[in-house]
């Protein structure tokens, strides 16, 4: 099962993407995931990567592309695979056909959680992160047990400066420019499917299991 989460900063697709990751025991994939993992290993591909980001350069599409063929093409990817965070743009997608037209496969769902960016910005700006382990939480929906500390380390949990709600609306701002286009994308497809992400967390996990049987 090779799915593509789509949504706004915030949404919420990370936490299902997680979900179904443990559900159908398929790596869950994030593109800042391969890049730390192919900086850390010194791959080619990292080394080429890290030499955009040290001089604040966004990494060109083509490179993350073959990033993240890379990481598909892994052992651990046989049996599918979630990816959260790309493709980001129509020319990402294209690319990411094209790489997998290559290998005989293709992308089974893309998955829309629809949540409007009011709720968005409310949300994200409850969200706490721990600098340390990077667990996340919410004031409201997924507090720690013990007031501003991470249940994962023990360290304090703070709010993120892209987290900050002027900051977040920025975010969708761009979303809605450059990568809510592909929802238009994977419909042409027929493999697009759109969930409503205002739900309780399990109700959204259970509409998408019934979605994909």
């Amino acid at each position: 099962m090779k799915i593509i989460m789509l949504g706004a900063p915030g949404a919420g697709k990370g936490t299902q993407a997680a979900k179904l990751a443990e559900k159908y025991q398929i790596p869950h994939i994030s593109t800042g995931d391969i890049f730390r993992a192919n900086i850390k290993q010194q791959t080619e591909l990292g080394k080429k990567a890290k030499s955009y980001m040290d001089q604040g350069l966004l990494v060109p599409d083509e490179l993350v592309v073959d990033l993240v063929v890379d990481r598909l093409r892994a052992e651990d990817c046989k049996n599918g695979y979630i990816l959260d965070g790309f493709p980001r743009t129509i020319p990402q997608a294209q690319s990411l056909d094209r790489a997998l037209d290559e290998d005989g496969t293709k992308i089974d769902y893309a998955i829309d959680i629809e949540v409007p960016d009011e709720n968005i910005v409310n949300r994200m700006s409850g969200r706490r992160t721990c600098p340390d382990c990077g667990a996340t939480y919410h004031m409201v929906h997924m507090p720690t047990k013990v007031e501003g500390i991470c249940d994962v380390c023990g360290k304090e949990i703070v709010l993120r400066d892209d987290d900050q709600p002027e900051t977040v609306q920025k975010r969708l701002d761009v979303y809605h420019e450059q990568t809510s286009p592909l929802i238009e994308y994977y419909q042409a497809k027929k493999v697009l499917k759109e969930i409503d992400g205002t739900k309780e967390i399990e109700e959204i996990f259970q509409s998408l299991v019934e979605m994909m049987q």
